[in-house]
């Protein structure tokens, strides 16, 4: 999926106009930008978070001379995938979603027997 058909859908899912759409993206992804410039994290929860990664200097072997040359230290963006959205992408329900649909069948019993035990004492 292109940028542009990215902000047609969140236009239409949020009922806006596709500029005003394209701004909030251009908006949502400066604002990231900026917090991973400035070593923060970014946690969007059950979506996912953008973070800084270091990578160290090391050592490759060129393909074409064959000799040793150092890789200087880097930082780059990384992402990691929330529960939901591996959840979402695998097709399955996300767990907080099936807890909160879930039924309280321990909470049940417990007052059932308690009750039964005053009955026979």
């Amino acid at each position: 999926m292109q940028k542009t058909q990215f902000v047609e859908q969140v236009a239409t899912e949020a009922g806006v106009t596709r500029s005003q759409a394209d701004k909030v993206v251009r908006a949502t992804l400066k604002v990231i930008e900026n917090a991973l410039r400035n070593g923060e994290k970014v946690t969007l929860t059950g979506f996912g978070s953008f973070e800084v990664r270091e990578r160290g200097e090391r050592q490759v072997t060129s393909i074409r001379t064959k000799e040793k040359v150092t890789v200087p230290a880097s930082k780059l963006p990384g992402f990691s995938a929330g529960s939901e959205l591996k959840a979402a992408v695998n097709g399955k329900t996300p767990t907080k979603a099936i807890a909160a649909s879930a039924p309280a069948t321990e909470a049940a019993p417990k007052a059932k027997a308690s009750r039964s035990k005053a009955k026979a004492i």
